[in-house]
């Protein structure tokens, strides 16, 4: 099996099979010893961000030249381990940047309607106009935007479309990156943007960095009625601290589609609240968005077999 996909690919797979044998096996990643027993003759290895690509998986493989990740987040792989072994890592580049910056709206424009509880209410027979009346509008409220990269200059380009307000903080861009030139998106401080925004997005990787960057004293900081997005990584926010907040009224509510432990244990204590968004991990995932990625990781990884330059490897 040299080309082996251990995760959900929904498309692809057919032209990956043209090239060499392909095994795709969409729950392999659930049973280790499985896996690493399947690895001994593959080349090429295609993931989500599930599967645990480390030196124990490195190791049963010893013909593997590719790993494909179906997405853009790289915190399951062991970058270090693949560049000792020369392996080449490709990624979907920005090609659910749409689909997660579309979310990143959908989530704002929920909580400011509070749909999902007037929904609930209203085909229980209810018609409580006056409960639900009183949400909020984005126009005029400030977005502040926690890395500016593709994703978050898309969710800024939305933003503006709607009215409202953006600043954003981070760290690798300048006041002359489009991003900030072209939109015309202030560069702040990261506890100026924490003090000022209506709302709150995350857009950057997990780093050592960034791991519980939205802590306990940083969730004091914001406004007791800031809502809180996150389509990055679930680690990049304390849960519990997030949660007293929340119980606290420290907090207007947060919408969540990455967790720290994804499924979160149950009972989850951040699903008690009304304010409260949760979603599986879904903030990429469109047709649109899973047929350009898919079609981008295949193509990449066919490259790099044949020994051609991939258009999106990771550095």
């Amino acid at each position: 099996m040299p080309i082996l996909i251990t995760e959900w690919m929904p498309m692809g797979v057919d032209h990956l099979a043209t090239f060499d044998a392909t095994t795709y096996d969409p729950q392999l990643w659930r049973d280790r010893a499985r896996l690493l027993a399947q690895l001994v003759d593959c080349t090429a290895l295609i993931v989500r961000n599930q599967t645990r690509v480390d030196a124990t998986l490195l190791a049963s493989a010893p013909r593997l030249r590719v790993v494909g990740r179906l997405g853009v987040g790289l915190d399951n792989l062991d970058l270090e381990a693949l560049r000792a072994r020369g392996i080449t890592v490709v990624t979907g580049g920005n090609a659910n940047a749409i689909a997660v910056a579309e979310y990143t709206l959908a989530a704002m424009l929920t909580l400011a309607r509070r749909l999902p509880a007037a929904d609930h209410r209203t085909k229980g027979g209810g018609w409580d106009r006056a409960a639900f009346g009183a949400g909020f509008e984005l126009h005029g409220k400030m977005l502040g935007l926690i890395g500016l990269g593709d994703i978050g200059a898309r969710v800024a380009r939305r933003a503006l479309a709607f009215g409202m307000r953006v600043i954003a903080h981070d760290p690798l861009i300048t006041p002359h990156h489009f991003a900030a030139a072209e939109l015309g998106v202030t560069l702040a401080p990261l506890d100026h943007l924490l003090g000022e925004s209506d709302f709150i997005s995350l857009h950057v990787p997990l780093l050592p960095t960034t791991r519980h960057l939205i802590n306990a004293d940083r969730l004091a900081r914001m406004k007791p009625t800031a809502v809180l997005i996150n389509t990055s990584r679930g680690e990049i926010v304390d849960e519990a601290a997030l949660a007293d907040a929340l119980r606290a009224g420290r907090l207007g509510g947060a919408a969540l589609d990455v967790r720290a432990q994804e499924p979160p244990e149950q009972p989850d204590p951040l699903a008690e609240f009304e304010k409260v968004l949760l979603t599986p991990h879904i903030a990429g995932l469109t047709t649109e968005s899973q047929a350009r990625v898919c079609q981008a990781v295949a193509e990449d990884v066919l490259r790099a077999l044949r020994g051609e330059k991939p258009l999106f490897a990771v550095q």
